[in-house]
């Protein structure tokens, strides 16, 4: 089946661009991505991550966001637009009452009323590939609508592990406060014993104090991101959130990638721009069949009431054919202008699809190099762990100067936080992941609406 789907893509891009050679179908047919697990992927992918206060707050932005609320009106008037457009398909009716009243010789009141109707024999299509354009730039609007819904589902899950990550990195401060006081503690106690020299005090101090202002930077850091979380899920920034805070989890089985072809048919963005690239098509035709003749009926009726009631109806039909003989080259212009950009949302749907296959393989060689580089941090604390306990000892024992315990606990406390940034950036890469994979959902909204999820658009 999606081999099928694949070859009909492929065929519809040749349809419309034969002579487009740049955009070649064999980057649309890529075997497979260079890594893939074996979990199924969630549409609802950050329940992966087992986490219900994350379940929670993707859910409320979800229904309290702001801007997804504006893209979901935008979503409704593409709907209207759709509505607007189909009524052309029946003829429009109007009615009319007109009063007169007449001062001559002698005084006479009537009143007259009439039906007209105009109708547009849709002889060539336009009207039926003016609603179908509109139809297309809806199933966009759609698609953009589920987009902009997966970006704030990453952005809420990526705020919240940032702010997981601010808190920890908020303890990790404190306990190296704790740490370094003690120390200068220890330092002093030799000081008085006349074991150290002064200057020692002063570098430990010196510590001690770049300790506590990383930590004050990090207690901003807390607040702006849960002002931002906040503001996520539509609400003012001055608002406390209720949560727990929690230690940043390992990122799940790596997901299943699928293949490429099945990503075309996934995405919002991918499919997004194809339909608008089928509006660009429909629009086209539209423009070629205005230089075509088009026949219009007419109806109309009408009688006077002159004081003895509703008398000699008239009525009337016509039709008009008009045909265009000279407009100084305007209608051509439109079919060049249409025309190209057809041809522009064609490799603008080329772009989407290779930049959809790029941001995979990106999170996915990203993540795999990111969790090499956490090992090698992990080995190093343990190393500086064991660098700084033999360094202390042997400065206890009179055998070393304080400069290298200085040095070692220095840097024993920085790979400490050189490693909750990594892992960090690790969660962060899985969801950019998941994000570069995953396909739209419903929210709640799409029901309403009458929509159905189509997933299947883009092939």
């Amino acid at each position: 089946m999606q081999s099928f789907r694949l070859i009909s893509l492929v065929l519809f891009l040749a349809a419309c661009a034969p002579r487009v050679s740049n955009l070649d179908p064999g980057v649309l047919s890529a075997a497979s991505f260079t890594r893939a697990g074996t979990e199924a992927l969630s549409d609802q992918w950050w329940q992966a991550f087992s986490d219900e206060q994350v379940d929670r707050f993707v859910v409320s932005a979800l229904d309290s966001n702001f801007s997804l609320e504006a893209t979901w009106h935008r979503l409704r008037a593409a709907k209207a637009r759709v509505d607007r457009e189909s009524a052309s398909f029946f003829p429009d009716l109007t009615g009319s009452a007109v009063g007169e009243i007449e001062r001559s010789a002698s005084v006479g009141e009537s009143l007259r009323l009439g039906l007209a109707s105009d109708y547009e024999l849709d002889l060539w299509g336009k009207i039926r590939s003016q609603v179908a354009a509109e139809r297309f730039r809806f199933r966009a609007s759609h698609a953009d609508y589920q987009a902009a819904a997966l970006t704030l589902a990453a952005e809420v899950v990526r705020t919240w592990y940032q702010l997981m990550d601010a808190r920890s990195r908020l303890d990790l401060f404190e306990r190296q406060i704790e740490t370094n006081t003690q120390v200068l503690g220890l330092i002093r106690a030799r000081f008085g014993s006349g074991q150290v020299r002064s200057v020692d005090i002063m570098r430990q101090e010196q510590l001690l104090e770049s300790t506590r202002e990383q930590k004050i930077g990090a207690q901003s850091r807390v607040q702006v991101l849960e002002h931002q979380l906040a503001v996520l899920l539509g609400r003012p920034p001055q608002q406390m959130i209720a949560y727990v805070p929690t230690e940043l989890p390992a990122p799940p089985p790596i997901p299943d990638t699928g293949l490429p072809a099945a990503l075309i048919q996934r995405r919002p963005d991918v499919r997004q721009s194809f339909n608008l690239l089928r509006a660009a098509d429909r629009e086209l035709a539209v423009a070629i069949t205005n230089r075509y003749p088009r026949l219009t009926l007419s109806a109309s009726t009408s009688s006077t009431n002159d004081g003895n009631g509703f008398e000699d109806w008239a009525r009337n039909i016509t039709g008009g054919l008009f045909a265009p003989i000279f407009n100084a080259g305007e209608r051509g212009a439109e079919v060049r202008r249409t025309r190209a950009l057809k041809d522009e949302r064609l490799y603008r749907y080329g772009q989407t699809i290779l930049t959809a296959f790029r941001e995979v393989e990106d999170a996915l060689v990203q993540e795999q190099k990111q969790s090499e580089r956490i090992r090698s941090i992990e080995t190093q604390v343990e190393l500086a762990r064991r660098s700084y306990d033999q360094v202390r000892l042997e400065y206890l024992n009179g055998i070393t100067d304080y400069l290298n315990v200085l040095t070692a606990l220095t840097a024993e406390q920085r790979l400490r936080r050189d490693l909750i940034s990594a892992k960090l950036v690790l969660l962060e890469h899985r969801i950019a992941l998941y994000r570069a994979l995953a396909g739209g959902f419903d929210t709640g909204r799409d029901t309403n609406l009458g929509i159905k999820l189509d997933k299947q658009q883009a092939g």
